[in-house]
């Protein structure tokens, strides 16, 4: 199949980086991060005691993701709702770019997922250092000193399993849907794609960072709760 054509890239090259196209992922994560702290930049200096139409929409999306974090979390969880706000914000922007004719979800590359996931491993064990100290190894040798030998290496092999379940389901879905558009662009042309499968990928774009964000709450709550 034909190497599609990325405004990005296309930029690059014309300005002598003449192997940017090995690099689509990345420059596609910079420019969803460059639009993230460029928004965040913007509403913050418009915030307003009486807010407006723009303030209002993202109030009520960060309220209702505080929200639902909190009914699993409870409240000592909100200190790292910052990560899941961002993480959840990135990879849904992350998924819908590619449904810009010209652009790339960088999450469509395993690389990139597996950075996310990475990022969630780590902070799940910083969050399970910070709440139970050196009792954390608990989580791990299990309560009974004597079955230690077999829940050691079952419960290390289970964690770094997360890190695939994690990058692979998100890579999976988006790279799928990155496939499927790509197609019917290629058979319908640019503005003759179905809408319906335009909607479908909105639809796979939200389902699939709201995952992310849920199993990282629960990887969370887990290392937050006592051994037993």
């Amino acid at each position: 199949m034909e190497h599609p054509i990325f405004f990005i890239d296309s930029l690059l090259e014309s300005l002598g980086f003449h192997h940017a196209a090995a690099y689509t992922h990345v420059t596609h994560m910079w420019l969803v991060m460059l639009l993230l702290i460029l928004s965040a930049l913007l509403f913050a200096r418009g915030v307003q005691l009486l807010p407006k139409k723009g303030q209002n929409f993202f109030e009520v999306v960060i309220d209702g993701l505080e929200s639902f974090m909190v009914e699993i979390s409870g409240p000592e969880g909100r200190f790292f709702f910052p990560y899941i706000a961002t993480i959840f914000l990135f990879i849904f922007i992350s998924n819908l770019i590619g449904l810009v004719p010209g652009f790339f979800s960088p999450t469509a590359n395993l690389n990139t997922t597996l950075a996310l996931a990475l990022c969630t491993f780590v902070f799940t064990h910083v969050i399970g250092i910070r709440f139970h100290g050196v009792k954390y190894i608990k989580h791990f040798t299990g309560s009974v000193w004597w079955l230690t030998p077999l829940m050691l290496p079952i419960e290390i092999i289970g964690h770094f399993a997360r890190i695939m379940s994690l990058s692979v389901r998100l890579f999976g879905n988006i790279f799928g849907k990155e496939m499927v558009l790509g197609i019917l662009f290629g058979l319908a042309g640019l503005y003759l794609a179905p809408l319906p499968i335009l909607f479908l990928g909105i639809l796979v774009s939200f389902i699939q960072a709201l995952v992310f964000m849920l199993l990282s709450i629960m990887y969370f709550v887990g290392a937050m709760e006592h051994a037993h």
